[in-house]
């Protein structure tokens, strides 16, 4: 039984422990988004790290299936999904520095606008292997087009 979940188990640590790292270095300047003029339907700060914490679980669901399909997928096309998926952690990652830490709101945007990118090759490249595990990164997908809004939308303002 162990065996089988093993590799859900850790893929949703390792993106879980991606966001966690992130939210820690960025601690001491959260309260930025309270102090900030922002646009219309912008959340309160409290749900940031609900829906975070959702979308890495969902993640790293996803990262697993892909990583299980190692005999019924093509592995090219698998590894390939996988460093993609890698590439978003690490872009992921960093947007949270930029925007909170350094308080760059237009180099923020653009570097959301590149996670988005990022994702949608990620759900195609999923998909090529096993489209349940493309399919729960559309939420992710779509929770970033809203912080890609807020993003432009506190720049613009602030």
């Amino acid at each position: 039984m162990w065996q089988k979940i093993k590799p859900y188990v850790v893929s949703v640590l390792i993106a879980l422990g991606v966001g966690g790292l992130a939210a820690f270095i960025t601690s001491g300047n959260m309260d930025l988004y309270d102090n900030i003029v922002k646009p219309p339907l912008a959340p309160p700060s409290w749900l940031f790290p609900v829906a975070w914490t959702i979308l890495y679980v969902l993640m790293g669901v996803g990262s697993a299936i892909i990583y299980t399909m190692r005999c019924q997928a093509n592995p090219a096309l698998r590894s390939g999904a996988l460093r993609i998926y890698a590439l978003n952690l690490i872009v992921n990652f960093f947007w949270s520095i930029i925007f909170f830490n350094l308080r760059a709101f237009l180099f923020a945007f653009i570097w959301i606008m590149l996670l988005w990118f990022i994702i949608i090759l990620m759900i195609l490249s999923f998909k090529k292997v096993n489209k349940t595990a493309a399919y729960l990164q559309v939420p992710y997908l779509l929770w970033v087009t809203f912080a890609a809004y807020l993003n432009l939308m506190i720049y613009i303002l602030n």
